[in-house]
């Protein structure tokens, strides 16, 4: 019987995400072969750094690499679409970092490629991953607020509050025509849809560029860096800072999410409110192993993570007892995890809980409808036509 020690997977990236990527995969003990990097230089060092075996020239040799069986795609945005199809072509089960490409019509073309070959496809929208999320998705569906009726919330980071602040996600060319909604509010949308079952039907979106100037380092910078270079370049800004967006979903729940990047102290802070007609569930990310259930004629609640107080979902995807403080990194293992036992099986479960390749792709078509929205300044609709 095949064990995930018995899989070989490759990562392409090993910055912030990537490293994590990687640390993950070897705590549910899935074999890392080896690292591609931007340059052959730099994978060898890095590959260095993490123990790795080796690092990859090319995306040609580690596809070549009979080995590996599973590839992760971390890089930077642009990368997503070509480094997929490739992998996808080479016969790979794939994990790939969000966005899933940079246009909705790239993404539509690997929904299809995925779908085609019978391989493994995930985006790693892994904020679905928390235990108490994972439970609350189970107790949506199982008429445990009864009706939804309104989905509330924000994601909030502080990490591009000043113009020195630099990242190549603000080039659109690079990022996306979309920042702050496609790195981050893509997060919230997928958490929510997931959690209740309803999809966005259309939007109405404000979006704002405050800092619409930025000191551009002539080196390099890491995701994440306080240093303030000394020698930079002014760059003129085109995608957002900030986002206000009122959501109509399908069935006629009504929703509204804030997102921004230039929230100072809110390091990570993603939060939602699901009111139903018979209770609400809130959570918190800062606040990650309690979930607050409110009530109209009985007192509050407050549930702490713990696998013996949970629904067999939540349970799952606890990685460690009550009491004992589960985070960001945790889930990538239970994610991972979830994906590597469709690895084993051959192919993609019938209704897995990870977000596949078509997640991806759904987010990259209401972020069209975002983008729209700001521009005319009127609800617009998905299109998914």
């Amino acid at each position: 019987m095949a064990r995930r020690s018995d899989i070989s997977t490759a990562v392409i990236g090993s910055g912030f995400i990537g490293t994590v990527h990687i640390e993950a995969l070897r705590r549910i003990g899935v074999r890392v072969a080896g690292l591609l990097e931007s340059s052959p230089e730099t994978g060898a060092r890095r590959a260095a750094e993490l123990g790795l075996p080796k690092a990859y020239a090319s995306l040609d040799e580690l596809l070549a690499d009979r080995d590996v069986s599973v590839v992760h795609v971390t890089s930077p945005n642009e990368l997503h679409h070509p480094q997929a199809k490739a992998i996808l072509a080479a016969g790979k089960h794939i994990v790939c970092e969000k966005p899933l490409a940079m246009t909705s019509v790239e993404s539509a073309e690997l929904v299809a490629l995925a779908a085609a070959s019978g391989l493994v496809n995930a985006v790693n929208f892994n904020i679905r991953w928390y235990p108490l999320n994972q439970h609350v998705a189970s107790l949506v569906a199982d008429g445990g607020v009864g009706d939804v009726r309104m989905i509330t919330g924000r994601y909030f980071q502080d990490w591009l509050l000043y113009d020195t602040d630099w990242n190549w996600r603000l080039e659109d060319d690079k990022g996306g025509a979309l920042r702050a909604v496609g790195d981050i509010g893509s997060h919230w949308l997928d958490l929510t849809s997931f959690l209740t079952g309803l999809r966005v039907e259309a939007v109405m979106a404000d979006l704002t560029t405050f800092i619409p100037v930025r000191q551009k380092p002539r080196g390099e910078v890491q995701t994440f860096s306080t240093e303030r270079a000394a020698d930079t370049v002014g760059v003129e800004i085109h995608t957002e800072d900030t986002a206000s967006i009122l959501l109509r979903y399908e069935g006629g729940a009504r929703g509204a999410v804030s997102i921004s990047q230039l929230s100072p102290g809110r390091k990570n802070s993603i939060l939602y409110q699901i009111d139903g007609s018979s209770s609400a569930v809130a959570w918190d990310s800062e606040q990650p192993e309690q979930l607050w259930i409110g009530h109209r004629d009985r007192p509050n609640e407050l549930l702490l993570r713990n696998p013996a107080l949970m629904n067999a979902a939540g349970a799952a995807a606890a990685r460690l007892p009550g009491g004992h403080v589960e985070g960001f990194a945790d889930t990538f293992g239970a994610v991972f995890s979830a994906v590597y036992d469709d690895v084993l099986a051959g192919g993609p479960s019938p209704a897995p809980r990870y977000a596949t390749f078509a997640a991806g792709h759904e987010e990259m078509l209401i972020g069209d409808a975002v983008l729209e929205s700001s521009r005319t300044g009127t609800w617009v609709k998905v299109n998914r036509a």
